[in-house]
């Protein structure tokens, strides 16, 4: 009987391949930024640290208006506020380039949490009128946090295009949302409770919030000791695309101001808050939208476009319909073209601000939307009074025109300079051919003096 090998006893080899395993599919969308390490946290903290941006204005102006029975005051501190915000935002910035988000949020955050907390005081104990402006200047230490978050997304998704676009969206979105929700519940607290419960709440979520925000060392980008790259405000491009900020803010300040102007005319000025919430829930919703999908690339003109266009709707509405519900249609649209802006402005500012002074040059964003914000509520509020509450919404709509121009005149003054202003290429100087195929190839050569034009 003959003995059987080793090759006798393998098992006959499959006449078909066998399947080879595949690699699991890569997240993508909103699931791809999530899944990277130390996300989830960074981005809770930062949540809870920027919804009481919305809170501090309407709990000062409900406290002090309470307090010392005049509007006029709360808006003045206010403005105050925000103007020291404008000034030393900047600042703070350069600093957390420089020396690390850590190291300078949380003591910036502390000294505006102790400016909210004297504010508080001096209104609770009769102060002079001096000292509420003095607290809550101290309140423009608070370092930029929603600029702190998209500073850390461009660190960790530096190789990843399409994946910076859906976190823009996502942290424009976040923006909307927390701009929705803090006067909402600044008016709950400061009404169910007693005056100086939303100042409080607010400092407490800062605060919170931001020291979880600030734990996450691992996603945080490196300092830089000294940055040798110009300022942000002398890079190509930066400052149109600045006053384009400006303008875009004037949109979002005017727009409040003559909503609330046109619903007290129509008698429903409770309802004004929910109106304005219409805006933001559609811009948040456009923003989420927008992030999903996958642009072939930045398309500023067209988003001003759309914004310009849209920003009408709130002005026709209340001029021909004259109805509340009917604007609050209108505003829920128009609030939709702001988000899909503000992503493709800022993820233009990320390529044009040199990567060690990425939030200074943020920074320099928020300062010139609060100059717009500020203007353009001077400008609605002009307008409410001296023309009327539903002519007042023009002003909204000549701001995102002013955009609209702005960028397109940035547009056409860099093609006038890239634009060569004589021919530098060679070009035979007989009727015939002098140059062999190679260089033809090589120096772009037309062929013959009478054929001047040559192929880029």
């Amino acid at each position: 009987m003959p003995h059987r090998t080793t090759e006798d006893t393998r098992p006959p080899i499959p006449t078909t391949s066998a399947p080879t395993p595949t690699t699991p599919a890569q997240p993508t969308g909103y699931r791809r930024l999530f899944s990277l390490p130390g996300t989830r946290a960074f981005t809770a903290g930062n949540l809870i640290a920027r919804l009481p941006i919305g809170m501090f204005g309407v709990s000062a102006v409900v406290m002090i208006a309470g307090s010392r029975g005049s509007y006029a005051l709360a808006g003045a501190v206010t403005a105050t506020g925000l103007a020291a915000t404008g000034l030393a935002g900047p600042w703070i910035a350069r600093l957390v380039d420089r020396h690390g988000q850590a190291r300078v949020a949380v003591p910036a955050t502390l000294t505006a949490v102790l400016g909210s907390l004297a504010l508080l005081l001096c209104v609770r104990y009769d102060a002079p009128d001096w000292t509420l402006f003095a607290a809550y200047a101290a309140t423009a230490a608070t370092p930029n946090i929603g600029g702190l978050s998209r500073a850390r997304w461009a660190h960790l998704l530096r190789d990843d295009p399409g994946a910076l676009h859906t976190a823009n969206s996502f942290e424009q979105a976040a923006d909307e949302l927390c701009f929705m929700l803090g006067p909402v519940l600044a008016s709950f607290l400061t009404g169910t409770f007693f005056p100086e419960a939303g100042t409080l709440a607010g400092a407490v979520l800062l605060l919170a919030g931001m020291l979880l925000f600030t734990a996450q060392r691992a996603t945080e980008p490196p300092p830089q000791a000294r940055s040798k790259a110009p300022s942000p405000l002398r890079s190509p491009g930066m400052p149109p695309l600045l006053a384009c900020f400006v303008a875009t803010g004037a949109v979002f300040g005017s727009m409040e101001v003559v909503t609330i102007a046109y619903a007290d005319a129509q008698g429903h000025r409770a309802a004004a808050g929910l109106v304005l919430a219409l805006q933001a829930a559609g811009s948040c919703a456009a923003g989420l939208l927008y992030g999903a999908l996958k642009p072939a690339g930045l398309r500023l003109s067209r988003c001003l476009l759309a914004m310009a266009g849209l920003m009408t709707l709130p002005w026709l509405a209340a001029a021909t319909a004259g109805s509340l519900t009917v604007l609050a249609g209108a505003l829920l649209l128009a609030g939709m073209a702001t988000a899909p802006t503000m992503v493709t402005a800022m993820t233009l500012v990320q390529k044009r601000t040199p990567a060690d002074r990425l939030n200074e040059g943020m920074s320099l964003v928020v300062t010139g939307l609060l100059t717009g914000i500020a203007s353009g509520s001077a400008a609605g509020g002009w307008a409410a009074d001296h023309l009327s509450p539903a002519l007042a919404f023009a002003v909204p709509a000549a701001a995102a025109t002013l955009a609209l121009l702005i960028n397109w005149t940035a547009t056409a003054t860099r093609s006038r300079r890239r634009t060569p202003s004589r021919p530098s290429r060679h070009t035979c100087t007989t009727t015939m051919s002098c140059c062999s195929p190679r260089r033809r190839a090589r120096t772009g050569c037309a062929g013959s003096r009478t054929r001047r034009w040559w192929t880029r």
